[in-house]
């Protein structure tokens, strides 16, 4: 009996890229790098009309991917129990879900000695590592720029939180400062910034880490979606990802590394699947990935991430980092030529980014900015503090900001349509008056009509 046709690639295959239904990339001059479900979407606007959704709000929760919900709507009927069961769908479902996991170690360079544990998100996996930190190991390091999912869970522990500098260069001497002062178990360190798009110097991170004996751990969220990582090249301990951010909205995550910490620690959760054997004396529990995901597996989680990354993969390479690269450029052109906008950033000497782009309007509160973006344009993005409060305070944006996010379904033409928005709001105002409510800003009188869904 065979279920080759549903397989996912092998780890030499992912990194061809010939697995499953690929995804053509569709990439013209300034157009979308691939098809995302929801693309077309249309959108009421206040007043009357609609338009087509200019999505820039990747950087909270990207589309899926076609690939990703045909993978999925293909995989349904054959939906079992995930190492339970011996009938096919339950067959199936168990191989489905042991080739994602090895789909997802090819697709990010795991190392021989790393394990995948899938988990609900970035936030659960960091959760899960820093549980499984092994008793005065040492302090772990950490930015206070972090978004909280890397933030929080390390101060149940002894850590320090570093304050970054203006530049990356006293950034990295804070840093080496810190962990040099104690003995240190950790660095944890974001991959690319949630808020500014900025990315960390990871190669000189990782020396970094290791020449004072710690480990690193990384918060890929938001860097697995726009940059290539080879994990074994690189050298890092751990990563941490969200499979939502990565086209693959279905509920799972993945925490990528070093399975002696993860083997000698106690169970995430305690429950069915985590074992091999309870008496009424005590319990055996298992060693690897099955250790920390007790309960029934989310299949179709991680069948969307494993696809996700095969679609990723197959890829030209450099593709989607000149995509974000193009569209950020443009963008932050836009933006410069509108009085009253302000552009954050973290470091002055910076060069790197994915594409986001955090900004400020003068006189105006974010929220009341982006209630008018989508109500009157059609455009989404995000506004608030991202989970990262300090970062807002630092940055001079204690009540919050903007920010602009993409990804492979984005155009230029919608970036254009955010400038275009923002440079009328400056010049004319909003036609329609906004106030906060329980659901954030809000028209009033709005009379935009919600999908018959809800």
């Amino acid at each position: 009996m065979s279920i080759a046709p549903f397989a996912p690639s092998s780890p030499a295959a992912s990194r061809r890229g010939d697995c499953g239904p690929a995804a053509t990339p569709r990439h013209a001059e300034g157009g979308a790098l691939l098809p995302v479900v929801g693309g077309e979407l249309r959108v009421p606007l206040v007043g009357g009309g609609e338009a087509r959704y200019a999505n820039l709000d990747y950087g909270a929760t990207a589309p899926a991917l076609t690939t990703v919900a045909e993978r999925v709507t293909r995989v349904l009927p054959y939906y079992g129990s995930v190492h339970r069961g011996s009938g096919l769908p339950a067959r199936v479902s168990t191989a489905l879900y042991e080739q994602a996991r090895q789909t997802v170690a090819a697709f990010l360079g795991a190392a021989a000695d790393h394990e995948v544990v899938f988990t609900r998100n970035t936030t659960d996996a960091l959760n899960l590592l820093a549980d499984a930190i092994p008793a005065g190991a040492g302090q772990v390091v950490f930015l206070d720029s972090e978004h909280h999912a890397n933030l929080l869970p390390w101060r149940r522990r002894e850590h320090a939180a570093v304050a970054v500098a203006p530049t990356l260069g006293e950034t990295r001497a804070r840093l080496r400062a810190a962990l040099a002062a104690r003995p240190t178990a950790l660095l944890a360190i974001t991959g690319a910034s949630n808020v500014t798009g900025e990315l960390l110097p990871l190669p000189e991170l990782v020396a970094l880490a290791h020449d004072a004996g710690a480990r690193i751990a990384i918060d890929a969220a938001q860097l697995a979606p726009h940059v290539r990582v080879d994990l074994a090249a690189l050298g890092a301990d751990y990563l941490a990802l969200s499979g939502h951010k990565l086209y693959a909205p279905y509920g799972a995550g993945a925490l990528v590394g070093r399975r002696d910490w993860l083997d000698a620690a106690r169970p995430w959760l305690a429950g069915g699947g985590a074992v091999r054997e309870v008496t009424w004396e005590g319990t055996d529990w298992h060693e690897g990935p099955a250790r920390h995901e007790a309960g029934t597996p989310n299949l179709l989680g991680a069948v969307a991430i494993a696809e996700a990354c095969a679609t990723l993969d197959a890829l030209p390479s450099g593709a989607l980092e000149a995509h974000d690269r193009s569209l950020r450029e443009l963008l932050l052109a836009r933006l410069e030529r509108i009085d009253g906008l302000r552009v954050a950033r973290i470091w002055v000497d910076s060069e790197a980014a994915i594409g986001t782009v955090c900004f400020a309007v003068d006189g105006y509160a974010p929220g009341h900015v982006g209630a008018y973006l989508s109500a009157e344009h059609g455009v989404g993005v995000r506004d608030g503090r991202f989970c990262a409060h300090q970062l807002l305070g630092r940055l001079g944006l204690p009540g919050g900001a903007l920010r602009a996010s993409f990804g492979v379904g984005t155009s230029a033409a919608d970036v254009e349509r955010l400038a275009d928005a923002l440079a009328r709001l400056v010049r004319e105002g909003s036609r329609h008056a906004y106030a906060p409510g329980p659901d954030g800003w809000a028209p009033l009188g709005d009379d935009r009509e919600l999908p018959e869904l809800l």
